[in-house]
């Protein structure tokens, strides 16, 4: 199999699943390193492809419709889990987070965490690889997307952040 024909197989077991597919279950699939995948997932891309990367790996085209939200919020990192936890726990789907840095402006993170299950996966990786939050760049500040298929449900999730101290209003 040949470069394109590999990157045409790509978009197609994309197209064909539902759920994120990590780049090491492609390599494993196409006979090739992790590293090729993401390789051939940038050119995908830059070709014009809708891959959206999320931690649990690649999903292709746009994510379901409903009602989305920008929020600030501040915390320390061991708020994290505690913060992501109330946002799923109301209904909603943390798309992102987003972060304003000094030197490279706005840098965002896609994170796709839709349940406590999605929250503990996410942070056992950071965990696992020492890796700090975003927000550790700007002292806890941060912006996330929340989705969810209610407007109530984005209510009641900012008002328990705020409860919760978690919300960043000055």
């Amino acid at each position: 199999m040949d470069n394109s024909e590999r990157r045409e197989k790509i978009v197609s077991l994309l197209m064909e699943k539902p759920v994120p597919v990590s780049a090491s279950k492609l390599a494993s699939k196409l006979d090739v390193s992790r590293q090729i995948i993401v390789g051939d997932v940038a050119l995908l891309r830059a070709e014009g492809h809708d891959i959206v990367s999320t931690p649990r790996g690649y999903v292709y085209g746009e994510m379901p419709d409903g009602y989305t939200r920008r929020i600030a919020c501040r915390h320390e990192a061991d708020g994290t889990r505690e913060e992501l936890y109330i946002l799923v726990d109301a209904g909603c789907t943390v798309e992102d987070v987003i972060i304003e840095h000094p030197v490279y402006g706005e840098l965002v993170g896609t994170l796709q965490l839709s349940s406590r299950y999605d929250v503990d996966e996410f942070m056992d990786k950071l965990s696992k690889q020492k890796a700090a939050p975003l927000s550790a760049l700007t002292y806890g500040i941060h912006l996330h997307t929340i989705r969810a298929d209610s407007k109530k449900k984005l209510d009641k999730a900012v008002e328990k952040l705020r409860e919760s101290g978690f919300i960043y209003e000055e």
